[in-house]
């Protein structure tokens, strides 16, 4: 599940929970957008005193609930055709649209317990009513990133954030689905949205350590001819680095590891430890649980306390 189960849209942007529609954009923003969730439409005009009581209490109800329920709103004086349609004679009047369908409505400036309640029995037993289960719309999000599907796993992290601004794995699972893409201007845009006290957050390394290791791998050459240098030099242990870190951009995770254990194995202090400590950033990049960190990992023990 997502929290709002929206479909499609740009990945970069949240969704809006409240809105202003025209006669030409209300097939999609109510009708459409009601397939997905509630929608609650507001005829109002700017002479209408009691529309102007009601506004605030629809916003506050609508944003307490979390994604259950949108708002859009639409002045009749400027939009007349559909309120005409409908046969909305007085405002404010606010219908809700389940499924593309009228499904109930009110008129009136009424207070917002009663605004609370239309929209809990509005909402009652459908799928996301309540809290969102953020821990499991982050899951749902990491097996989607996982499956392949970069676009949809940004979609939901875009949702996440919709609704908590500050989810710092939002934020890191969001930058990922950039940096995956190859997006790696907006990945830092995203990243630099981390406070400095979350910087240490494992998920934000781990996307930062992806972020260095792609710039990196930007500033050396292509595969073959970082292959054929080694070949015509096997001790030429920057040649070996560099094909490690290509290798890595290219998804190859056990050959780039294997380029680094084989610097660490014939001269450990190269570099200043260089291979080494690019191994760690590789398995803090790709995660400690990833098969070619612990493979990794058990490789790199194995050469350095035998």
């Amino acid at each position: 599940m997502t929290i709002m189960e929206t479909g499609g849209g740009a990945p970069q942007a949240a969704p809006d929970l409240i809105k202003e529609t025209t006669t030409q954009s209300f097939v999609k923003d109510v009708i459409e957008e009601s397939k997905r969730q509630p929608v609650l439409i507001d005829f109002w005009a700017e002479w209408c005193g009691p529309c102007r009581q009601l506004t605030p209490v629809l916003e506050k109800a609508v944003r307490n609930a979390k994604g259950r329920v949108k708002l859009v709103k639409m002045n009749i004086d400027h939009h007349p055709a559909i309120p005409g349609q409908m046969g909305i004679q007085s405002i404010p009047a606010v219908i809700a649209f389940v499924n593309g369908q009228p499904a109930d409505g009110f008129m009136g400036a009424v207070p917002e317990s009663q605004v609370n309640a239309f929209i809990d029995k509005l909402t009652k037993g459908m799928p996301g009513a309540g809290e969102p289960n953020i821990a499991e719309v982050l899951a749902e999000a990491e097996a989607v990133l996982a499956e392949g599907d970069t676009a949809g796993a940004a979609q939901i992290y875009a949702e996440v954030l919709a609704f908590d601004a500050t989810n710092i794995a939002a934020m890191a699972g969001l930058a990922k689905c950039h940096l995956t893409t190859g997006a790696i201007d907006q990945a830092k845009q995203t990243l630099a949205m981390v406070p400095e006290s979350k910087r240490n957050d494992a998920a934000v390394k781990a996307v930062q350590a992806a972020l260095d290791l792609a710039e990196q791998a930007k500033s050396i050459g292509p595969v073959t001819e970082l292959e054929q240098k080694l070949a015509a030099n096997p001790l030429d242990h920057q040649a070996r680095f560099d094909l490690a870190t290509a290798l890595n951009a290219a998804g190859k995770r056990a050959e780039a590891t294997a380029q680094l254990l084989e610097i660490v194995r014939r001269d450990r202090k190269w570099n200043d430890d260089g291979a080494r400590r690019q191994l760690v950033q590789f398995f803090e990049a790709w995660g400690g649980a990833d098969e070619a960190t612990v493979d990794g990992r058990k490789k790199l023990s194995t050469i350095l306390f035998s």
